[in-house]
């Protein structure tokens, strides 16, 4: 039976040179993109109103990306720990795919996540794609220290293999028969949110200096 996957953007949002999201559609007969967003998190946080605005617009972009695949991309509201077991019941996932993070705390959420899907008897998938090589293995190379100079960096990748080329991008042809179930409700529960729903005043906001959305050729 071909699975049900769910892909978990973060940093990545794009649908080229992303090998995790390839192998969340790799044979899969339903494939779900999520991104976790915590409205709670948004309204309390240091970060000001044109990078959020920033954000919002880079989720919008790849939303309109998965909309010429026949798909959607699923904003979630809540902390992931918390609603990825409801989602791996709902849903039925058997498949989970996301980005490798090389940051303590991403490595420290990932590792909480893994263990949930392994209690739900979900496969996870990790690709490394944010980074050209994989960092983890330059320390293991370094006596498991990070090397601190860049001329020790040039000497331990040297030593490894040269980075993989990108991927393509994601394509009808690829996706073939897998399909993203959508409801009817889709927008209302899992569509990108507004600056205001967030709790952010835009009155008299200026426009982005540095839009989030490529433009359209």
């Amino acid at each position: 039976m071909a699975p049900n996957s769910i892909h978990w953007f973060r940093k990545g949002l794009r649908l080229h040179d992303n090998p995790a999201l390839r192998e969340a559609v790799r044979g899969a007969g339903t494939v779900r993109c999520v991104y976790f967003l915590d409205p709670w998190f948004a309204g309390s946080s240091n970060l000001g109103v044109n990078r959020w605005r920033f954000l919002l617009q880079c989720l919008e972009d790849l939303d309109a990306s998965l909309r010429k695949l026949n798909s959607r991309l699923f904003v979630i509201r809540g902390q992931p720990a918390n609603v990825f077991p409801r989602l791996f019941k709902e849903w039925k996932i058997s498949r989970l795919t996301f980005e490798y993070d090389s940051e303590p705390f991403g490595k420290e959420r990932d590792a909480a996540i893994r263990k949930l899907a392994m209690e739900a008897g979900v496969e996870v998938i990790v690709k490394t794609s944010h980074t050209l090589y994989d960092l983890d293995k330059i320390i293991e190379l370094n006596g498991a220290q990070p090397p601190l100079t860049y001329k020790r960096f040039q000497t331990l990748v040297s030593r490894m293999e040269p980075p993989e080329m990108p991927v393509e991008p994601l394509s009808e042809a690829f996706m073939g028969r897998c399909t993203t179930p959508v409801g009817d409700d889709h927008g209302d529960k899992y569509g990108v949110p507004s600056l205001e729903e967030l709790g952010f005043d835009t009155e008299g906001l200026a426009s982005a200096v540095w839009p989030g959305v490529r433009p359209r050729l």
